[in-house]
């Protein structure tokens, strides 16, 4: 009948973890996402016994059965099928295979949530005819086995067969707060390192910490918000020439655009207003070096599109390339905008959690005053994930990865580009996994808990639409000792045109 493509985060990050597209003929496909809660399998084994015939008076039926779970959605209560089983031909006695069901989808690991047992006698039209039903638990089906009693089917009031278990057995059963290291908010890869952070020694409110995860806050309504800081230091190179790290590839894009691409796109999906801030550090205005300046003609940039836009508008805005490189300044200016964004989202009912990328191609000038700029920082709602590109010494910029103060949440990541240029997935999984923890431990270290997660009804889902990306073209003069970049004129636009 149709098909559709969905990023879960985009699933997830969209208002009621709900996204919807039109499938081509007609009609629309409603994707919802919820928390997997709970672990273990269990084991089952059934068998049908007298069951109803529904088939006529010269065959028997075919019987499958389904298992559904009862779920809230929208604000209603709906049982959601997960698990059917093979039918078997011709046979009111049937007995069926031995399956292996995740707890996690079948009850939450709730062993005494409902569950609805049906029995349907398989039509090859797919209007399969109801045999019989029946509730039922986890632990009932337990109880039903060690007894070795059965159960009873039942068909608008009247029975229509027994169930016998002839095995119903559990293992592997655990509690949803392990399972916090392994969440993750990008695309997934083969191997991922689990995320950690470093918990405060006290919550500054007396509210207790709980096992919430990301993914509770998320459904609650939390916005991701992304903050872009881009190194325009000397020692990035000529743009003009290939094989530089700012040089404008007309057959592609450079290593800081990659950067950028491959992790705001996946912080975007967690952003309803997609606009976000972009700075720049290391660079001359007026013969003054400065460590923090706004990027384009606003103070932020819509979508991927819109950062890379303002990244390269940068190149015309007359400035020089310069140095040190100096990360304190757009830190605190990361730190006070997501203090104000979470104030603002608070006032409005709602939660915001910032991080900053910080994207450069060399070790920081002062090591110890960044790691006290860190410190101040973990105080507000921000993640801090630094990409080094090209080819330096990058030693320094570990240390403050592995940067651990007590009492301080741990809020740096740095990642060489250079090690996940082959994938921008392998990219974004290794800078954005310990996001997660970090984004909770800030919630819980102030004892603030996920708002209740956002119900939305078909009606209000807002179905998925397309943007493209413009592309700017750059004009430059180099300097001999610093790279001077100035604005206007058309001749160096030829320059990048490959075919020139």
């Amino acid at each position: 009948m149709g098909s559709a493509v969905f990023d879960i985060a985009e699933v997830l990050g969209a208002r009621g973890s709900t996204k919807a597209k039109k499938i081509r003929g007609g009609g629309t496909i409603f994707v919802h996402a919820r928390k997997s809660e709970g672990s273990g399998v269990l084991r089952l084994k059934l068998k049908g016994e007298k069951l109803k015939n529904v088939e006529g008076l010269f065959s028997k039926s075919d019987p499958f059965f389904e298992l559904s779970r009862k779920v809230d959605i929208a604000g209603g209560q709906s049982w959601d099928n997960v698990y059917r089983s093979e039918a078997i031909h011709n046979n009111l006695d049937p007995e069926w295979k031995e399956v292996v069901i995740d707890l996690g989808i079948l009850c939450g690991g709730n062993l005494d949530l409902p569950i609805l047992f049906s029995v349907f006698d398989h039509e090859s039209s797919g209007k399969h005819k109801p045999m019989g039903e029946l509730e039922v638990t986890v632990n009932g089906l337990v109880t039903t086995f060690q007894r070795n009693d059965a159960l009873k089917l039942k068909q608008k009031g009247k029975d229509t067969g027994m169930i016998h278990v002839l095995k119903a057995d559990v293992s592997g059963v655990d509690t949803i707060g392990n399972q916090m290291a392994g969440m993750s908010i990008s695309a997934p890869v083969t191997v991922q390192k689990p995320a950690t952070f470093v918990a405060p020694s006290a919550p500054s409110t007396s509210a207790p910490l709980d096992k919430s995860m990301f993914v509770d806050y998320i459904s609650g309504g939390c916005k991701l918000n992304a903050i872009v800081a881009i190194d325009f230091t000397g020692s990035n190179g000529d743009p003009r020439k290939p094989g530089t790290l700012h040089y404008m590839n007309p057959a592609g894009r450079n290593d800081y655009e990659k950067a950028i691409s491959a992790i705001v796109s996946i912080l975007a999906k967690y952003d309803s207003d997609q606009m976000f801030p972009v700075y720049g550090f290391g660079a001359k205005y007026d013969g003054v070096v400065r460590h923090c300046f706004p990027c384009g003609n606003a103070a932020e940039h819509h979508g991927v599109a819109g950062v890379l836009e303002a990244y390269k508008k940068v190149f015309k805005s007359g400035l020089t390339m310069s140095a040190p490189t100096v990360f304190t300044d757009v830190i605190r200016t990361a730190a006070q905008h997501a203090e104000k964004a979470q104030e603002e989202a608070m006032r409005k009912g709602g939660q915001c959690y910032s991080v900053l990328l910080i994207v450069t191609d060399g070790a920081v000038s002062d090591v110890q005053a960044t790691a006290r700029c860190l410190e101040e920082a973990s105080q507000a709602p921000l993640s801090v994930i630094i990409v080094g590109v090209g080819n330096a010494d990058f030693s320094a910029m570990r240390f403050l990865d592995d940067l651990s103060v007590p009492g301080k949440r741990d809020i740096a990541q740095f990642v060489e580009f250079n090690q996940h240029s082959h994938s921008s997935e392998s990219l974004a999984s290794e800078t954005l996994n310990e996001v997660p923890a970090q984004l909770v431990g800030y919630f819980q270290s102030k004892g603030i808990q996920p708002l209740a997660a956002i119900q939305r009804s078909d009606s209000t889902v807002t179905l998925d639409t397309n943007s493209e990306e413009d592309e700017i073209d750059l004009n430059l003069n180099i300097g001999e000792d610093e790279i001077v970049i100035t604005s206007g004129g058309d001749d160096f636009v030829d320059g990048f045109n490959a075919s020139h």
